[in-house]
């Protein structure tokens, strides 16, 4: 189809051109070839060998000093079932490069272009966790072993721990932009040496669907269904960022299910521990991938909306208005919300569900809870009557212990300053006494925990 323009003196006459020539398929496949690692070692050289992933620990630590506001960079291991505590971590990154280009993360490690089609290598099983002195109050400890081992993913993967020390005065936002790109250019760095070693993989998943016509035209009686994705995007160290641009200023976009799953998206938001969505946890998207292995057949998945969590109404009432807009173009009949983070972003929650349902448009909602130590608190610091299905991923005040480990590294010191933590968390024998929300991930608002509740 196309279309054109008529102009005479008197007047201007649009004209549309309507081909019978059948419109392409715009489908969009990407193959995703996990090496599984299995292990960690230093070595001579950065390779994957029988599922170990060898690390030149010298040339990673030059890569990221690289980096002038830096003045001390380290490089240590943390495997599953380890006595290690991890503390305070910033983010986590899966390394992961496309294949055959030594590139990824478009806009940051890349050259910009669209994320979601090719052939990309990950070193499934190993993420980047990126460490250093406090930036905000709001990061969170990971344990490789014991009681809190369970409530995190990180205690199940084999970690590369990036730990950094900034040059002296370092202004903060400065300091979270160079320890979150030198987190993704250390993942980038250790998948391509990969790549270029001949890493092969173990598994190859692949994600393929059509653009939104495509996709209602095979399915024309399945229900069609979108994902809105809320980021924490208050500035302030509360950044998400999409295709490297910050989410806060944009305003609800659609994107393709496969660009998140290929890197897209970037954390680089200091929240609350507990309900960070990280780098890692982007590319992961459970939701996405729940969606994606109905679709066709119980659902027609639609696409992901990231969207925005603003400080002031005026944000929060435009945002969720566009998300209603963009589902009502779509023609959706159904939608699932994830939160991030809790306390105000709470009344976007409950702003997106009223919307959605008072549109007819049926809304589920994930988020975590804030219920109090004891669990009898208002678990939402908003409300409203339309919120009626809703998934809780934990309560992130609940009280935990957690013993002491035989190796820190980081700063265990920093717990007093973490959310869910307290300066008499820490004590003299190194265990701890602590929320659920200072441990990383243990309530993620996207599902990827082992947290939930059940009526009784």
């Amino acid at each position: 189809s196309g279309f054109s323009t008529q102009v005479s003196p008197r007047k201007t006459m649009y004209r549309f051109i309507i081909s019978t020539k059948q419109k392409e398929e715009c489908s969009m496949r990407l193959e995703l070839h996990k090496v599984h690692i299995k292990g960690l070692a230093f070595a001579d050289t950065t390779h994957v060998k029988d599922g170990v992933l060898y690390v030149n620990k010298a040339e990673a630590e030059a890569l990221i000093a690289e980096d002038r506001n830096f003045k001390e960079v380290s490089i240590d291991f943390a495997c599953p079932g380890d006595k290690t505590r991890i503390i305070p971590v910033k983010d986590a990154v899966e390394p992961r490069v496309k294949m055959g280009k030594g590139n990824y993360f478009p806009g940051f490690m890349a050259p910009m272009g669209k994320a979601g089609e090719g052939q990309t290598l990950v070193l499934d099983g190993a993420a980047v966790i990126t460490c250093g002195p406090i930036v905000a109050f709001q990061e969170g400890f990971i344990d490789m072993s014991g009681p809190g081992a369970p409530y995190t993913p990180f205690s199940e993967t084999y970690n590369v721990v990036l730990s950094v020390v900034p040059v002296d005065d370092l202004e903060k936002h400065l300091y979270e932009t160079s320890l979150r790109e030198a987190g993704l250019k250390l993942a980038v760095y250790l998948a391509k040496c990969a790549d270029e070693q001949g890493a092969k993989a173990d598994e190859v998943t692949v994600f393929e669907k059509g653009d939104t016509f495509e996709e209602s035209q095979k399915y024309p009686d399945l229900p069609k269904v979108i994902y809105v994705c809320m980021n924490i995007t208050q500035g302030l160290l509360h950044d998400t960022y999409l295709y490297a641009a910050d989410l806060r200023p944009s305003l609800p976009t659609l994107i393709h299910p496969n660009e998140v799953l290929d890197g897209a998206m970037v954390s680089g938001n200091c929240v609350s521990g507990c309900d960070k969505n990280t780098t890692w946890h982007h590319c992961h998207n459970p939701i996405v991938q729940a969606l994606y292995a109905r679709h066709g057949k119980e659902i027609n998945f639609l696409g992901m909306v990231p969207t925005q969590e603003s400080t002031i109404l005026a944000g929060k009432l435009r945002a969720s208005q566009l998300n209603l807009s963009i589902a009502q173009q779509l023609g959706a009949d159904g939608v699932i919300v994830s939160e991030e983070g809790y306390g105000n972003p709470d009344t976007d929650l409950c702003l997106n569900a009223k919307n959605f349902e008072k549109a007819g448009i049926k809304a589920v909602l994930v988020s975590d809870e804030s219920a109090g130590t004891d669990g009898a608190s208002q678990s939402l610091a908003d409300a409203t009557p339309e919120l009626d299905a809703f998934i809780s991923t934990g309560n992130v005040n609940e009280m935990i212990e957690v013993p002491a480990m035989d190796k820190v590294i980081g700063y265990p010191e920093q717990i007093a300053l973490l959310s869910g933590g307290a300066a008499e968390s820490l004590r003299p024998d190194g265990s701890m006494y602590v929320e659920l929300q200072s441990i990383i991930a243990s309530t993620a608002e996207i599902g990827f925990n082992k947290l939930g509740c059940e009526w009784v």
